[in-house]
């Protein structure tokens, strides 16, 4: 526990990449929207503008409104627009656009998962009458390897979920069928990109002027859109083709020198990391379970 005067540094630092705007919003809106700050429960904008004028000892600041600085801009959210269309459509290996690779190097060392849990699940649906063995349960061999959300044909990752219930989401069972699932342990010390939730992740406060935060500020959307094409439901007869961006966004993260990348299930709750080095699991035991239900949400389109 801190007196919040002892923030007024780094507060009015980030602060001032906000310019006063009669049609904007309050700082306090910009820091929840931005940034993710005042996150609690009881920490509405009311209080949230009371404890930021302590913290910059002023007022009055926290009633005006303002806009985030026209100065800081990206572009790298666009080059990826067109480097993905072209990926998919025109080039895959001699390409004509390039995106920042040191930028996005830079803005992905501020991803590192921190606290995955060490426990993490495979499941492949009962073909037989027996179960599969642990042998038959990590990554497929590389001749039968094929394209995933993050793996090329031929080059296989294994896909672990957080929990039974998500490894088994992602194999998309059907009800009466029955499926293995494989526990394994993945060690505290490998490195891995989480692009689950971008900006909860990104701190203002480790930067180290107004000017890298500003850019941070603009950046962000690109990096929550790279957690999208992990994310994003691809219907299987076009996967082939809706794969190739994360494809390339995972090669990139492993020649980076990470481990693997932990995403969003975009069937299940809990969360998904892809290992490019399946060795790098130890694989456990493997239960059976009954898919007793399966629950379908639509709307309209």
């Amino acid at each position: 526990m801190i007196e919040p005067g002892q923030l007024a540094d780094v507060f009015e630092m980030l602060t001032s990449i906000y310019e006063p705007d009669p049609d904007g919003k309050s700082l306090v809106e910009w820091m929840k929207e931005d940034w993710r700050l005042f996150p609690h429960p009881s920490m509405d904008v009311a209080h949230a503008k009371e404890l930021m004028s302590e913290i910059l000892d002023d007022g009055e600041v926290v009633r005006k409104t303002f806009s985030p600085s026209a100065t800081y801009k990206s572009e790298a959210l666009a080059r990826w627009e067109t480097l993905r269309d072209e990926l998919m459509y025109k080039n895959r290996y001699f390409l004509d656009e390039a995106l920042d690779t040191d930028r996005l190097k830079e803005l992905l060392d501020h991803l590192y998962a921190d606290d995955m849990p060490e426990r993490w699940y495979r499941a492949r649906i009962l073909t037989g009458d027996a179960a599969y063995p642990i042998g038959e349960m990590s990554a497929p061999p590389k001749r039968l390897a094929t394209h995933g959300r993050a793996n090329p044909t031929g080059i296989p990752y294994l896909y672990l979920g957080s929990v039974p219930e998500t490894a088994l989401a992602e194999v998309r069972p059907h009800t009466g069928e029955v499926a293995c699932v494989a526990d394994f342990m993945v060690s505290q010390t490998l490195t891995a990109v989480d692009l689950r939730d971008p900006r909860q992740l990104v701190s203002p406060f480790l930067l180290a002027d107004a000017s890298a935060i500003g850019q941070m500020r603009a950046d962000i959307p690109f990096l929550e859109r790279l957690g999208e094409e992990l994310t994003r439901p691809v219907l299987p007869r076009s996967a082939a083709i809706d794969y190739i961006p994360s494809q390339y966004l995972c090669e990139f993260i492993k020649k980076s020198g990470y481990d693997g990348v932990v995403y969003r299930s975009s069937v299940g709750s809990g969360m998904n990391l892809a290992l490019f080095d399946p060795a790098k699991a130890t694989a456990g035991a493997v239960s059976l379970y009954n898919i007793s239900r399966v629950s379908v949400e639509v709307s309209l389109v």
